[in-house]
């Protein structure tokens, strides 16, 4: 029998009011799940394309967030001169520590490359660590984080 108005569904998901609670001796016969119809078995070819499918769009992605290209040489000679004047005002003249952590090559051994491009780009929440977002690009970021991981370069004398 259908349901078909409010009163006749105010009982369809508890218990029925005229069932005992409990029947002994009998099996008590199992709830028919109205809501969803049964759901037919895949087949072994289905399931196969279906994680092909899975697999080619994660790749698809993955290939979508490949590494951006690394910056020109006159950008790269900017970044060097923004990570010894500003970051240096933080991390140490010779980035070995300061207000914020040292950025040396042993001090960052540990820490995955793409935390530390995410840190440059978006900052630290809750830290003196501002975001660069505004100066650098993604980019940019990650190439700084390489730099720190390899040993940022040292610093040129002037000639002056």
């Amino acid at each position: 029998m259908p349901l078909t108005h409010i009163k006749d569904m105010q009982n369809h998901c508890g218990e029925h009011r005229r069932m005992p609670v409990a029947i002994r001796g009998r099996q008590l016969p199992n709830m028919v799940n109205l809501h969803f119809p049964p759901r037919r078995p895949i087949s072994l070819a289905s399931a196969l394309r279906r994680c092909g499918a899975l697999l080619s769009l994660g790749l698809a992605v993955a290939g979508a967030h490949a590494q951006p290209a690394a910056p020109d040489a006159a950008r790269q000679r900017e970044l060097v001169r923004m990570v010894r004047q500003d970051c240096g005002s933080c991390h140490g003249l010779y980035l070995t520590g300061g207000l914020g952590p040292a950025l040396t090559r042993e001090a960052l051994a540990e820490k995955p490359l793409d935390s530390m491009a995410a840190t440059i780009y978006g900052g630290r929440p809750g830290t003196p660590m501002a975001p660069w977002k505004a100066m650098l690009s993604e980019a940019d970021a990650l190439w700084i984080a390489q730099q720190l991981m390899a040993g940022f370069p040292e610093p040129h004398k002037d000639s002056r």
